[in-house]
């Protein structure tokens, strides 16, 4: 099947992605910002993103690729059935009943905004906009691959134009497979802190916690997997949001940093793909805007 998207290069990186779409897009659920799904990008003959999963519908909540964004529900937990609950990237939705939010459901879109989409040689430019009663914004995300680097920037401006604060949280969930090598031992995920590990909701026999690494010591299984709620021990300075991915049979990495603190660092993988979900604060009051940045540096393991 034929969906909408872009390729992009910059010489030494090339990436497709799939623009959103409400009627032919590929994906067109209701957990993640619709833009920036990224099913490929290769650097020096090697993969970095892929699909890590077999069943597919566009309505799935986590059929998607790459570096992609969730922003944490507003109003749901004071909302009553039928009142309506805002997801940044996807628009007003509908709560059905008093359930918990449930990042796995499929919510009714009550108002999906209108997205444009501006593609170029070594970038694509996505721009949502939402006016409604309550909650109005103008958000966009660039995506645009340094010139003569091997790195991958998404650049993200969220103006508020509404009447009430945008109070929220956004983490990239970062669904990498380098090479698509099962996930287990050569994988690596290096921070710049010793890990103070905050629950785990599986016991595990094929991951650990070794000072400021986490280090696989079998492959994960299918069917198997396992979250860390927070691998703690940062500091609010800007210089701890900085991951290491490495495959060291691939000899593959890639270093991701930001200019905002990390709120919270989850973690979570399975037998395909592994995934630092790192969260930043977002506050935004009406009339004004805020910037954020996201570096991804791709490089070839040499010692």
């Amino acid at each position: 099947m034929k969906f909408p998207e872009a390729e992009i290069t910059n010489g030494l990186i090339k990436a497709k992605l799939y623009l959103p779409d409400p009627q032919k897009g590929y994906y067109q659920g209701t957990r993640f910002d619709w833009s920036g799904n990224m099913p490929t990008l290769e650097y020096k003959g090697h993969t970095y993103f892929g699909q890590w999963f077999t069943k597919y519908s566009p309505e799935i909540h986590d059929v998607i690729m790459g570096p992609v964004e969730d922003f944490t529900p507003i109003d749901y937990s004071g909302s009553m059935p039928g009142e309506n609950f805002l997801k940044i990237g996807v628009g007003i939705l509908s709560k059905p009943d008093m359930e918990l939010y449930d990042f796995s459901r499929l919510y009714p879109v009550i108002n999906p905004g209108k997205w444009k989409v501006k593609a170029g040689y070594d970038q694509v430019t996505f721009n949502h906009e939402l006016k409604d009663k309550k909650y109005s914004y103008r958000y966009e995300k660039n995506v645009k691959l340094s010139k003569g680097k091997p790195e991958l920037m998404l650049s993200h401006i969220l103006k508020n134009t509404g009447k009430e604060v945008i109070d929220t949280s956004v983490y990239d969930h970062n669904f990498f497979m380098i090479d698509q090598q099962p996930i287990g031992p050569g994988y690596v995920v290096r921070l710049p802190y010793t890990i103070e590990s905050e629950g785990v909701d599986n016991s595990s026999d094929f991951s650990a916690v070794r000072g400021n690494e986490l280090v696989y010591l079998r492959l994960v299984g299918p069917g198997e997997d396992i979250n860390y709620f927070n691998l703690a021990g940062y500091s609010p300075d800007v210089s701890d949001y900085d991951i290491r991915i490495e495959n060291r049979i691939a000899d593959a990495g890639v270093r991701i940093t930001c200019d905002q603190p990390i709120l919270k660092l989850a973690f979570w993988c399975c037998a395909t793909t592994l995934c630092p979900e790192p969260y930043i604060t977002i506050k935004v009051y009406p009339g004004e805007e805020m910037t954020w940045k996201i570096r991804y540096e791709f490089y070839i393991i040499t010692e």
